[in-house]
């Protein structure tokens, strides 16, 4: 029982992900002598499998309906990925807790390992971040940067299964081979077989992570070369050594404000009182607070290309921002040292500096591209029907 003498009922998204991190955040409150129950609520995003993220995200698709549970009484909290949350909430919800955040980095997530350089020219990746997009066109503007929705599980298996399904057939017609010239050399045939695979194909379904199996059962749409997926995401999900990935390097791809890190909101109250103390790590939450502050000034929301990284060094907090143009092209970076003391206010001073650079002009650009696109989806919808 919790010191309130009631269980903490925390809403959480279904998904394999969401429900690893809601573990985390249940394991730090029962620590502590709370009772927690998790909620599993299915979002706006959840329904909707065949948007991008970016679209979703305006309207906090993935994060509204938990805190809907929370502002009608049903529920006591949320678990967010901080990521994906509005900047701007009703009144009476606040964040809570920030836990400590895990890793902020993007990772490349190939079949064999390659890093961004080694991939072919050309080469197809996997990402629904606009910003991951701009940023892998603006170090590469040859790669073809694809769409690519599902979650960690779904979208490291769409990445495997050509490779897989391949190695595959070249194994299963070998042993056909094999056994076909095993069955003439009975017959008194004296050709030999020469193939190059020491294990029958069992032994080497056998050998294959469950992820992998999953992979080869599915359909292929798009044969992609590499993802680029959240190296916090890919760690919680537990698939982190199943493959093959480097870490981009932050200098050059900047991670979205909040990645890594996780929220609970909660009403203004006793309890989020209770929550922050058990919760909350006051290094991130300053962190994560330069990094929104910069996003909420500069009004990027989901749809601008955007990176923002907080990290305290000292009594300073370091914060790389980059702000592109759609295609990469363009890019208005800073890197700036603001006060932990002040770091509210300074934060809003970088994102004015970068507005008056130019930043504002990428964003509003950014903006009118993609009500273009959405009307010229909702004008196709309207004349399918």
């Amino acid at each position: 029982m919790s010191k309130h003498g009631t269980e903490i009922r925390l809403a959480t998204r279904g998904s394999d992900l969401a429900l690893r991190q809601a573990g985390e955040v249940e394991a730090a409150l029962e620590d502590r002598r709370f009772a927690v129950e998790l909620v599993e609520v299915e979002t706006t995003g959840d329904e909707i499998q065949d948007e991008l993220i970016h679209r979703l995200g305006k309207t906090g698709a993935f994060v509204r309906s938990l805190d809907e549970k929370v502002l009608d009484g049903e529920l006591d909290g949320a678990i967010h990925s901080m990521k994906d949350m509005p900047t701007e909430s009703p009144d009476k919800l606040i964040v809570a807790g920030i836990p400590e955040r895990a890793s902020a980095n993007d990772v490349l997530i190939t079949p064999d390992g390659a890093t961004l350089d080694e991939l072919p020219e050309g080469a197809t990746v996997g990402t629904s971040s606009l910003r991951r997009k701009a940023q892998l066109l603006n170090h590469r503007d040859d790669l073809n940067v694809v769409p690519l929705r599902g979650n960690v599980d779904t979208r490291a298996e769409k990445l495997l299964a050509p490779a897989l399904q391949r190695e595959h057939e070249r194994r299963t017609e070998a042993e056909k081979e094999k056994q076909s010239n095993k069955a003439m050399a009975q017959k008194g045939h004296k050709k030999k077989y020469e193939g190059e695979f020491d294990r029958t194909v069992e032994e080497w379904f056998n050998d294959l992570a469950e992820i992998e199996r999953r992979a080869l059962e599915r359909e292929v749409e798009t044969d992609f070369d590499a993802i680029v997926l959240a190296q916090a995401g890919l760690e919680r999900s537990g698939l982190a050594h199943h493959l093959d990935y480097v870490e981009l390097p932050k200098s050059e791809f900047v991670p979205a404000p909040g990645q890594g890190a996780l929220a609970v909101t909660a009403l203004d109250s006793e309890l989020a009182g209770d929550i922050n103390t058990v919760l909350d790590h006051p290094r991130t939450r300053v962190e994560t607070t330069v990094e929104r502050t910069i996003l909420a000034e500069l009004g990027g929301g989901c749809v601008a290309p955007m990176g923002v990284h907080g990290l305290i060094q000292g009594e300073s907090v370091h914060v790389d921002v980059q702000v592109f143009s759609q295609d990469g092209s363009e890019v208005i970076e800073a890197s700036r040292d603001v006060p932990v003391e002040n770091h509210v206010s300074a934060a809003k001073e970088v994102a004015a500096d970068l507005a008056a650079r130019g930043a504002d002009d990428l964003i509003e650009d950014a903006k009118a591209d993609d009500e273009e696109r959405e009307a010229k989806r909702e004008g196709e919808e309207t004349s399918d029907e």
